[in-house]
């Protein structure tokens, strides 16, 4: 019972804070272009999709799995599975969150490295 409670207040709290931010999405218009579109315009939109899911998605679930390895971690009371498991969620949070921010950097070297000489973005 506590963890179908535990799993639909998890399901509200996610729903509050990613329906605003898809809804602004729609607003802010992820495709660049309306008419005669060019190949710099899909780039464009590549780019300014690259930027909702980094900066709209990945982030805030990034920080939410900070938060709960740290409280995992603080909450442990000296159980080391509790600590392990703490541990790995907050490692592996840190390391999505560095990956995604990467990204760009990591296409743009792998472009350059087959040749790319123009801008993408």
């Amino acid at each position: 019972m506590k963890k179908i409670l535990f799993a639909i207040l998890t399901l509200c709290l996610l729903s509050i804070i990613f329906v605003p931010v898809l809804a602004k999405a729609q607003n802010n218009g992820l495709v660049s272009c309306t008419d005669n579109c060019a190949l710099n315009d899909v780039f464009t939109t590549a780019n300014n999709i690259y930027d909702f899911l980094v900066t709209k998605i990945a982030a805030p679930l990034a920080v939410v799995a900070i938060i709960i390895g740290g409280v995992l971690m603080m909450t442990s009371a000296g159980d080391p599975g509790r600590m392990g498991i703490g541990k790995k969620v907050f490692y592996a949070a840190v390391i999505g969150l560095v990956l995604a921010f990467a990204t760009k950097a990591i296409v743009n070297f792998a472009l350059g490295a087959v040749g790319w000489t123009g801008n993408y973005l």
